[in-house]
């Protein structure tokens, strides 16, 4: 009987837990909130609690299991399983996360990106298709990425391969948290919409109720633009087409690079299927070059939320003794 693999997807508001088969199939499920209070530091903790309970509940040993994949956000350094820098944690200092864990579960355990773990997830059981040759971008509060190349994810010389909301889109343009100008992420992400839509609409004097939310001070948010771009709002499908070009532009400037089978868009703003796929892949065409334009397609996410947890999973597989 193959042994089962454990995926962790640690996440600001939640982590999400999973059993996973040998094959890639959620066998069990569950999350639990993500304490960030004092400094962070319960976060490992009630991972570990969590996942004695449910393997104690479940009947489950840890010989049952191959080992333990974990998605964080943050710099992840693989070779020494800590993670620096995961400011939606409140982690500002080294995390040694690997050897906590490893050191109560008595399992083997792989640290990496969540980006690179959702993309893993995709890769393995969702539209990646098995193609050796993927770009994963995540659009949610920020944008993430990552980049499978020859069956291979990439890190790069310092771990920073893949970070596509990074890409700068727009020369001088709006201030990142990344410290420079410009990047993807201040555009096609939930907050990047708002800041367009925000923009957009103070020059705007046709008619349109994405205005009047905005001139009553309303809150906006990214799912309101795609709903009224949806309904007709002349002012939304605006904004949708200028988030759709930043996009299309950055994803056309990886494929010409690395030339993918696929290139998967998740995160909560895929939500917006077509309406976000149509005008994106639209851009996306028209600034590849003919040969990258006829062998690469964008494509939607397919495993939603379980992408990380089944990713991370992934990982684990290399401590299988017979691969």
């Amino acid at each position: 009987m193959a042994k089962s693999l454990i995926g962790i997807d640690l996440g600001g508001t939640t982590t999400k837990i999973a059993f996973v088969s040998h094959e890639g199939d959620i066998t069990q499920k569950w999350s639990i909130p993500t304490d960030v209070s004092e400094n962070g530091k319960h976060i490992v903790p009630n991972i570990i609690a969590s996942l004695k309970k449910t393997m104690t509940d479940s009947g489950y040993t840890k010989d049952q299991f191959m080992g333990i994949g974990m998605g964080t956000p943050g710099a992840v350094d693989i070779e020494n399983g800590t993670v620096i820098g995961a400011f939606n944690l409140n982690w500002k200092t080294t995390q040694h996360v690997r050897d906590e864990i490893q050191a109560a579960i008595g399992l083997q355990l792989v640290l990496e990106n969540d980006a690179n773990v959702a993309s893993l997830g995709e890769f393995w059981k969702g539209a990646g298709e098995k193609d050796e040759d993927v770009i994963f971008v995540t659009l949610g509060t920020g944008v993430g990425g990552g980049v499978i190349a020859g069956g291979r994810l990439l890190h790069g010389v310092n771990g920073g391969a893949g970070e596509l909301g990074h890409i700068t889109v727009q020369p001088n343009g709006y201030l990142c948290t990344c410290g420079k100008r410009g990047c993807l992420e201040q555009y096609s992400s939930a907050t990047g919409i708002v800041h367009v839509a925000k923009d957009m609409a103070a020059e705007f004097t046709g008619k349109s109720r994405l205005k009047e939310l905005f001139d009553n001070h309303e809150d906006v948010t990214s799912k309101m633009v795609v709903y009224l771009a949806d309904n007709g709002d002349i002012l939304a499908n605006r904004i949708i087409d200028r988030v759709s070009f930043y996009l299309g532009l950055a994803l056309a400037n990886c494929a010409n690079t690395l030339n993918p089978a696929n290139i998967i868009i998740g995160g909560g703003v895929s939500a917006a299927g077509n309406t976000l796929l149509g005008p994106t892949t639209r851009y996306f065409q028209e600034n590849t070059f003919p040969a990258v334009r006829d062998s690469t397609r964008i494509k939607l996410a397919q495993l939603g939320n379980d992408a990380g947890a089944i990713g991370a999973a992934s990982l684990a597989l290399r401590f299988d003794s017979a691969h």
